[in-house]
């Protein structure tokens, strides 16, 4: 993806952020929404970004802090970082809830020749 094909849109509030992410999830003209949520947020706006994203046929990722998540979501993440002397970017992600599936986590790390993470194996204790 070249950087002029990403618009970012700054919103003063987050009704504001839920309005435009549901807009624009429901449009179709994007894949991808991700927005940095900061307050607790209801089934329903939880429920509304689903379908609109359902209806679009793209994907939401809600960026929140720990505990803070709604009801409404398919899966939820965990990402934490992994200490490595040789590598600052190796990071843990966690399938915490699944709705459709199993639940794992994978070490994976920044590659910067693919512009893209990798799986890498987990450190043996």
């Amino acid at each position: 993806m070249k950087p002029a094909a990403l618009t970012v849109c700054n919103t003063g509030n987050q009704s504001e952020t839920f309005a435009v992410a549901e807009e624009a999830l429901r449009s179709g003209a994007v894949s991808l929404i991700v927005m940095s949520l900061n307050k607790p947020f209801g089934l329903t706006k939880g429920r509304r970004l689903q379908l609109a994203a359902r209806d679009g046929q793209s994907t939401g990722l809600a960026i929140i802090p720990e505990g803070m998540g709604s009801n409404a979501a398919e899966t939820r993440w965990r990402c934490t970082p992994v200490f490595s002397p040789e590598d600052s970017t190796l990071q843990q992600w966690e399938f915490i809830v699944n709705k459709s599936g199993t639940l794992g986590a994978w070490h994976v790390q920044w590659n910067t020749t693919s512009r893209r993470f990798t799986m890498v194996p987990s450190a043996r204790k």
